[in-house]
Parts: C-alpha cells; sequence; structure tokens
C-alpha cells in the first residue's frame, strides 16, 4: 500500500531521534553520524528496528546530515546507499506487524540563503537534488524534509524532491518560542506555501517539547488541507550527573502528543531525545483513537516570508504603485537599474495601508526576466507584505515564482488557449492565487454574462490542472466609462455574478476607469466603493490617494469590519490638515522620492542608499567618519535590534538593516575619515563551530551583526576542532569567544572546547548558542553567557567591551 493511501484513513506513527542513542552507543564528540552507516551498520539498523518493533510506520534513513554541502559526491553516495540498506535491513527484521515504509531524511543545509547569505537558491536546490536522486536511486519509499528554519531553503527542497522523483514528501519545519521560524514564518503561512506547491503532510518537528509547541500544531490543523505532523522533542536539555537528558518523560510526551491526535493531527513521531520507549507509548496512548477527518478548507491566502493575507475575509490592497506604465521616473529607475528606488516605492506603499505589492517591471529594453526575479528578491529583502507577480512574460512568471518566499499572486492568465496552457503549470508547480482575467480570443465580452461565461471556461480548466477554485481570482476588467457609459455597470454585475454563481474572490485594477476625465480620484473612488458593495474581494489602486483610502476606510466601518472604527480614526488622523489628495499618514513626501536619513536608510534595509547617503555626508557635509557611526549607524542598529527583541522585526530585515550598515561603513573606511582602529570597536570576537557541528547559520548570523557594530570579527567556521579556537583566541587577544552547536551529538564538543578554554585562555569570555541549548546547560558546561539569538550575543559583546573600559 501507498502510504498516501495508508494515511487517509490511519494515524501514522513516524520514529523517534537517532543522535542521542548513538552517542550512548560510543559516538565521540565531533564524530559524524552519517559516517557510522558505513562503519557501525549493525548499530544503525538495530536502532531502526528498535524504532519499528516500537510501532513506528516510518523510519528515517540516517540521512540527516548527509549533503553534498557536507561531503564529497563519493561519500555522499556511499553513505546514502548504506544509510537505506540499513533501514530497508530494520524493516526486513522487525517482527511487528504495522505497514514500514522508509524515508530518505534531508535536514537543512547549514548554509543561509541570499540575500542573506552566500548560498545561492539554484545552488541550494540542486544540492539537495543530489540527495533525492540518491534516495531514489537506492530505493527510499518516501522523502521527509525536516527541522527547517528557514522558508526559502524549506521551497528549495521541496521543489528538489518535486523536480527530481514522484516520491511522497512530508516536511516539518523548526519554530522558535513565539511560534515563528527564524527567518519570521508563522505557522499559517508555511501551510499556504507548502499546501500549495503539493507536500503531501506538513507540519513541525524539534525545538520544544509538545506541550510548548501544540499551539503551533494546532495552527496548521485550523488551516491545514493536507494530514498534519507532530514530531516535537522529549522536552530541552538538562544535565544529570554526567549524562544529558530531557526534562518531559515517556509517559508525559505520550500523553501529550495523543491529545493534539484527538484534535485532528494525523503524523505522529519524536525528535531530539525520544526514544523506542516514547514511540512505543505513544503508540499505545493513541491505540484506541479514530484518525480524525481532513476538512478542506476554503480560505484563499497569499503569503509572504511572514504572513498570510486572506483575500475574500475583508477588503485587500494591491499597492499599484511598481509599475512603469504612465510613470516615467519609474522607467528611468528601470532603465538605470535603480533598485533603491523600487525598493523605497515598496516601502512607502506599505507605510500606506498597501497589503500586497504589485510588481510589474515590464518595459522595452530591458531584460524582464532578470529584472523581475531581481525586483521580487530585493523586495523581499526589505518589506514582508505579499508580492503579485505581474507579468504577461511566462519565463519571467517562472523565474520569479521559483525563488519567491512564500505563496505568490500571479496576474495573470485569461481565457485564451495560449495563456491557459503557458500559466497554469506554473500555478500548480509553485502554488500561488492566480488572477485570471475575463477575455479570450474574441477580447473582453461586453456583458457580465458573457465574462461570467469566460470565468466558468478559466475556472474548469484550472481545476483540470489540479488547482482548487480557492486559488483563482477574477478580474471582471474595469473599462473606461468616457469610452462606453455603460462600461462601469457591466463590470460591477460581473463582480456580483463572479461572486455569487462560482463562489470565487474577484479583484480590479480601479483606476483604469477613469481615464480620459478630469479629478480621476473622485470617479476612482465612488467606483471602488460600488465595486466592494458588490463584492469585491481585492483592489489593486494607489495608496497614496486619500479618496480610495476615504472610501476603503470609510467602508470598513459601515460594514461591521473595523472594531470601533479604530482603523477609521487612525486614518483621519492622518490626513493633511489642507484635504489634499495625499495619503500621509508618517508626514514624509509620497512616493518613492521621499527625503532619507542615513539611519532611516539602515533602518529600512536599503544597501545602495546608505552607502550613497554616508558618502555625501562625508563629501559634502563635512561629517566626521566617527560621529556618523555614533550618531546615525549604531543608533539606527540598535533600533531594529530593539524590534526583532521584541518580536516585531525579523531576522530577514535585521540582517539587511546589517548589510546597510556595514555598506555605510565601507564608505567611511574608504574615504579614510576614520582608521580601523579607530572607526571600529577594538573588541576582538572569534566565532566558531565546535568540533562536528557542520550548521552555522547562527553563527554567520552573529558574525555579520557584530561586524555591523564594529567589532573585529575572526570567524573560524565550521567542524572548529577545540586546539584551534584556542590558537585562535591566543594569537588575536580575543575578549570574548562565541561557540555555536546546533545538534545534540555536538554539544559534548561544546563542553570540552570550553573546558579547554579554561585552563589555556582564562582570561577570555565565552558566549555560547545553538538550537538544542539552554541557559542552564549553557552554564552547567561553563559558559558566561548563554544567548538565544544573534542580537543577545551583541548585547554581551556591549557589555563585555564595557566591562573592559571600566576595569
Amino acid at each position: 500500500m501507498k502510504i498516501t493511501e495508508f494515511l487517509k484513513d490511519n494515524i501514522l506513527y513516524l520514529d523517534g531521534g537517532m543522535g542521542t542513542l548513538l552517542q550512548k552507543r560510543g559516538l565521540a564528540a565531533g564524530e559524524s553520524p552519517e559516517r557510522w552507516n558505513e562503519s557501525h551498520p549493525d548499530v544503525i539498523t538495530e536502532i531502526h528496528r528498535s524504532y519499528y518493533d516500537a510501532g513506528a510506520n516510518v523510519v528515517n534513513a540516517n540521512t540527516f546530515g548527509a549533503s553534498p554541502f557536507n561531503y564529497g559526491d563519493g561519500e555522499l553516495e556511499r553513505i546514502v546507499c548504506a544509510a537505506i540498506k540499513n533501514a530497508q535491513d530494520a524493516k526486513t527484521l522487525s517482527r511487528s506487524a504495522q505497514p514500514k515504509w522508509v524515508a530518505l531524511d534531508i535536514g537543512p543545509s547549514g548554509r543561509m540563503l541570499k540575500p542573506y547569505g552566500d548560498l545561492d537558491f539554484e545552488q541550494a536546490v540542486e544540492g539537495f537534488a543530489k540527495i533525492v536522486r540518491l534516495g531514489v536511486k537506492y530505493g527510499a519509499d518516501l522523502v521527509v524534509i525536516e527541522t527547517m528554519n528557514s522558508s526559502l531553503e524549506t521551497k528549495a527542497a521541496l521543489l528538489a524532491v518535486k523536480e527530481n522523483s514522484e516520491l511522497p514528501v512530508f516536511v516539518t519545519n523548526a519554530y522558535g518560542e513565539d511560534g515563528k521560524l527564524m527567518t519570521g514564518a508563522d505557522a499559517r503561512a508555511m501551510v499556504a506555501m507548502l499546501e500549495g506547491m503539493g507536500a503531501d503532510a506538513i507540519g513541525l518537528n524539534c525545538s520544544f517539547g509538545p506541550a510548548a509547541l501544540a499551539g503551533v500544531a494546532r495552527e496548521y490543523l485550523a488551516h491545514a488541507s493536507v494530514p498534519v505532523i507532530f514530531k516535537p522533542n522529549a522536552g530541552l536539555p538538562r544535565v544529570q550527573g554526567k549524562d544529558t537528558v530531557f526534562d518531559v518523560s515517556a509517559d508525559e510526551f505520550a500523553t501529550e502528543v495523543a491529545e493534539l491526535v484527538r484534535e485532528g493531527v494525523r503524523v505522529v513521531g519524536g525528535c531530539c531525545g525520544t526514544t523506542p520507549e516514547y514511540i512505543s507509548k505513544l503508540v499505545l496512548a493513541t491505540g484506541g483513537l479514530c484518525a480524525a477527518p481532513i476538512t478542506p478548507k476554503n480560505e484563499c491566502v497569499v503569503s509572504s516570508y511572514t504572513h498570510t493575507v486572506e483575500i475574500g475575509a475583508r477588503p485587500v490592497l494591491i499597492g499599484e504603485r511598481i509599475n512603469p506604465t504612465g510613470k516615467k521616473r519609474f522607467k528611468e529607475a528601470l532603465l538605470a537599474r535603480d533598485m533603491d528606488y523600487i525598493l523605497r516605492e515598496g516601502l512607502q506603499q506599505q507605510e500606506r495601508g498597501a497589503q500586497v505589492l504589485d510588481v510589474n517591471v515590464g518595459l522595452p529594453g530591458i531584460d524582464e526576466t532578470e529584472m523581475l526575479v531581481s525586483a521580487v528578491t530585493e523586495l523581499q529583502a526589505v518589506t514582508d507584505l505579499p508580492l503579485q507577480i505581474d507579468t504577461s512574460d511566462p519565463q519571467a512568471m517562472e523565474a520569479a515564482l521559483r525563488r519567491y518566499d512564500g505563496k505568490a499572486m500571479i496576474n495573470s492568465v485569461n481565457g485564451k488557449e495560449e495563456s491557459l496552457g503557458a500559466v497554469l503549470p506554473l500555478v500548480k508547480k509553485y502554488g500561488g492565487v492566480v488572477v485570471a482575467l475575463t477575455l479570450d480570443e474574441n477580447g473582453i465580452p461586453p456583458t457580465a454574462l458573457g465574462r461570467l461565461e469566460i470565468a466558468e471556461r478559466i475556472l474548469a480548466r484550472a481545476q483540470e490542472y489540479g488547482i482548487d477554485k480557492k486559488n483563482v481570482i477574477f478580474d471582471p476588467l474595469a473599462l473606461t466609462v468616457s469610452a462606453d457609459g455603460g462600461a462601469a455597470r457591466q463590470t460591477l454585475e460581473a463582480v456580483r455574478l463572479i461572486g455569487q454563481r462560482l463562489g470565487c474572490r474577484t479583484s480590479l485594477g480601479v483606476s483604469n476607469v477613469s481615464f480620459g476625465l478630469p479629478q480621476r480620484d473622485a470617479v476612482n473612488a465612488a467606483f471602488f466603493t460600488m465595486a466592494l458593495e458588490n463584492g469585491l474581494s481585492a483592489a489593486i489602486m494607489n495608496p497614496y490617494s486619500v479618496e480610495m483610502q476615504k472610501a476603503y476606510h470609510a467602508f470598513l466601518a459601515l460594514n461591521d469590519m473595523d472594531e470601533g472604527c479604530l482603523e477609521y480614526i487612525d486614518f483621519a488622523s492622518a490626513i493633511e490638515p489642507d484635504g489634499g489628495a495625499s495619503y500621509n499618514p508618517t508626514g514624509s513626501k509620497s512616493g518613492a522620492e521621499s527625503a532619507s536619513t542615513l539611519s532611516d536608510a539602515i533602518v529600512k534595509g536599503l544597501r545602495d542608499s546608505a552607502a550613497q547617503l554616508a558618502a555625501h555626508m562625508l563629501d559634502n557635509e563635512g561629517a566626521d567618519g566617527i560621529e556618523l557611526i555614533q550618531r546615525e549607524i549604531i543608533p539606527a542598529l540598535n533600533k531594529v535590534g530593539e524590534g526583532f527583541e521584541n518580536k516585531t522585526i525579523y531576522l530577514p530585515s535585521l540582517l539587511m538593516s546589517a548589510e546597510a550598515a556595514s555598506a555605510a561603513f565601507g564608505k567611511i573606511k574608504e574615504r579614510a575619515k576614520v582608521n580601523a582602529q579607530t572607526g571600529s570597536r577594538r573588541l576582538c570576537v572569534v566565532l566558531a563551530n565546535v568540533k562536528g557541528d557542520i550548521h552555522d547559520i547562527g553563527k554567520n548570523i552573529v558574525r555579520l551583526l557584530l561586524e555591523s557594530y564594529g567589532f573585529r570579527v575572526v570567524d573560524l567556521g565550521r567542524d572548529v576542532p577545540a586546539e584551534r579556537v584556542v590558537e585562535a583566541c591566543r594569537s588575536e587577544g580575543a575578549a570574548l569567544l562565541g561557540l555555536s552547536a546546533l545538534m545534540t551529538t555536538t554539544v559534548p564538543a561544546m563542553e570540552q572546547t570550553i573546558s579547554l578554554m579554561r585552563r589555556e585562555c582564562p582570561e577570555c569570555r565565552i558566549v555560547v548558542g545553538g538550537a538544542v541549548l539552554s541557559e542552564e546547560y549553557a552554564e552547567r558546561i561553563g559558559a558566561d553567557q548563554y544567548a538565544a539569538d544573534a542580537m543577545e550575543t551583541v548585547r554581551y559583546a556591549e557589555a563585555v567591551e564595557e566591562g573592559i573600559k571600566n576595569a
């Protein structure tokens, strides 16, 4: 039986942890667990068999860290071959009668993807593809992508599976205490993206114990239309004597996970700290339960790398300003590749209430594919709004969809066969909500019924491709009333009919209705109000228009969509006192030409602007480099850092602000206004991933932030022996050492490194971090400070520096 068929009517049991069991069987600190597939196949097979005997249906082959990012091609193939054979042998040896499958286990690459790191998206896809092809070659039954804490890397891995196999694929992500991924995505955003791309089951693993993660699991259950996976840790690690133990017992674990099964979780297992005992007790605790039904959710949502926007719950505003049509300055920016102009336009629209940004860069004389990919990538680095990818070029559309971090809105497809055949396969492959224009080879029907007929044909074709109607939005096309007095009435009627008869959402480019008329905003606002009253779900509009904003906020208030009219009051308070046509909540100029300080550019993550402003202030205003650092750069970073600590700003924005600060700091150094000795802090920080640990995302983030704050950083990289760490701290005169460990199996190497540092460099402070650590554990192994995230490391470095100054 296929595992997907089994899942329809049954609870599916996964295995538990591997690393802690290997440590008990002799895996040394810093030793590769994956190499044990060849060197200790009997041990690996015995662990797998014990999970099958405990009742697990699925055992993950020991390939979590096996990737071309960590091993050469020849060794990688041997490892995957041996790993799958060990799991298959265990399946044969097990005497338990339940259905059994072997999964190829794919973990994170350990690197950050561009623009936040050095790994290109396509390099990541190809790296994961190599593992997938080996899994297919050696007989894996399914692929499990797990412990991913970046939504974009998750997408790269899922694409690799979909493009290189026909195997079922399960995807789980690792969430922090705030219920979000390291890069900011909440559960609903991941449901939108992964379900849209066709994952067979989705959910969460690792991080914490079942009670701490129950809220995230319930978010999945509320929004997912596919089976939900729950694979938590056995709580958090702590030290008991000389052993590392976890704080949730097997009985507690089974009871707490069973409660989520009652609520609808369909796939369960354990992660770090769990053993066959945990799985056995979980099977017993849920043995009498029937699998709860999986109900389809009729949610039309798009998502960014942080959150979703639901279309249909209440009207959605799509900012229209990133589009060259009728915009001379925007055309100039495209031709000059002035990306910061585009970014500022996006940020300004977000400030003025846009909930989705339309992105159209089609212009003769430019490479639209390259420019659209750049615009989408760069915009997602500075704004967390979902994007509407707006192009008539299928090649450009696919290139942008491929790298889009989330579930995009896709504008557009129409009733022409050429368009349907080119666009609908892309919607199916990459997920997304597609905007369908009600026109075909005969043009735009003059009547509402004619447009409804085209909508019905498009919807039928979309469903042939497996695209649910919740992911199709219809644009019945606003035509110019100055040319046809009945045009508006027919469009409004089409909006109403599509909503009532098809049960689909609708969108309009509102301003098209007023071409050729004076005082266009008045016509647009009235038409917008009429369309909303007829059920319009979303509008592509100018968020700077006060008349359009008046219509929108008044409609929400009058239709009980604005509790206490609070949004309307906030909006009305921001209108310019003279009643002008510009909605100006921030008090700044409208549009992308608004003035910006260096501090503002850093806060917004605008690298080019930050560099240009710093250069201008140094060359033309006589500013001193140290003054710029103290007055502009550090306060801006502190503002962003405080937002990150308060969970109002997420990692991508933090990193882009650090990049912008580094760009400004580079201009200061270039002009020799301040030398490296006086322009940066004298404190030296050495960073390293401990021996055996190959996942250095966290360390790289810490390095970038420390450097942006002016600290001198020596990064020793990944898999660093204790002796090399000590040598570097001595030779560099380091006042602070930062150690990172992501995996349970490498924590002993961290303890050994700290022990050697205490003997050889007792004057150097030590800060530690990593997914498997806790404050208690850090204290136990002798660290001076535990940092839960990169900003805590920066704050501790500042404290160490201050202590040295005052000593």
